[in-house]
């Protein structure tokens, strides 16, 4: 059991939950809000100041949503080594991570490998390539992305979703 190390969730208010736990999913508040809701307000069982707890919790919040609603988070987030990293426009949550995998070393030809692969993924499927890339380097995530542009849409949504919760696993664990 691990709690976490800069806040007791079930001590918050709604306004100071939902700011601390407001981008573990990026820029989607809603996750944060339903979850206080079900847990804070309502009395929903677990220990919400589980870490694991609490991303079980948001991560089914994100499963139940709607497709319109899953789609909208997905869409939320920036391109691996695109124009939001370039330009210093990612969150400090995906700044870091990005960082972490060596993307923000990478080549003018490894960007310019990644802006296509960025391009041709998102005019196949209408949504950025999503990867939690913790533990990684951007040479996996170039084999990664080449391979999973060979899948259909039903799967590349459903691995989107698996990759925003293991992202989100990642920033919990860091609270």
């Amino acid at each position: 059991m691990t709690h976490f190390s800069t806040c007791t969730p079930s001590q918050l208010s709604q306004p100071d939950f939902v700011a601390i736990f407001a981008d573990i999913y990026e820029h989607s508040p809603w996750v944060a809000e339903a979850a206080y809701q079900l847990h804070v307000q309502q009395g929903i069982d677990g220990d919400i100041n589980e870490t694991a707890i609490l991303q079980q919790c948001m991560a089914n919040i994100l499963l139940a949503a709607s497709d319109e609603k899953k789609l909208a988070l997905i869409n939320a987030h920036p391109d691996l080594a695109g124009r939001a990293a370039i330009n210093g426009e990612l969150t400090d949550a995906s700044t870091s991570e990005q960082s972490g995998a060596g993307i923000n070393q990478c080549t003018a030809e490894e960007f310019s490998h990644f802006t296509q692969l960025n391009d041709a993924y998102k005019a196949k499927f209408n949504f950025p390539f999503i990867k939690a890339v913790r533990g990684a380097n951007r040479f996996l995530i170039l084999a990664d992305f080449k391979r999973r542009i060979q899948n259909n849409i039903d799967t590349e949504f459903k691995q989107a979703l698996l990759e925003i919760n293991k992202i989100a696993a990642f920033r919990l664990n860091d609270l």
